[in-house]
């Protein structure tokens, strides 16, 4: 993995990250991680895969919503702001795990980026 596929990775986690703050305000606290487990960009798309990582299972159903709605606004707003950075279409699957104690976990800060 080069530097320029490390820092995509980081830039496009914290614009979804970014996106998660706006859309979730107060419900989703700052204990979200996002980790960007694909990258593979292509000549007219970029498919990504990352992992909206919350700390309670209360959290996981906020940030997916009734019938996945807030999940999906989430991933359109992201996936729109992503595709300015790269310049392509971007196909962009989100998926949303719980991870209760990834802040007290050193390897786990490693891999989030810490």
């Amino acid at each position: 993995e080069d530097l320029s596929d490390r820092n995509m990775r980081f830039f496009v986690s914290e614009m979804i990250r970014e996106k998660v703050l706006a859309l979730y305000k107060q419900e989703i606290p700052y204990s979200t991680q996002v980790v960007v487990n694909s990258f593979e960009e292509g000549e007219a798309l970029t498919k990504i895969q990352a992992d909206v990582i919350v700390m309670r299972e209360s959290q996981k159903g906020i940030v997916i919503g009734q019938g996945g709605r807030a999940l999906r606004k989430l991933g359109t707003e992201a996936r729109l702001a992503i595709e300015k950075f790269v310049g392509t279409k971007v196909f962009l699957d989100l998926r949303v795990k719980v991870d209760p104690d990834w802040r007290e976990d050193e390897k786990k800060l490693k891999r989030y980026g810490y």
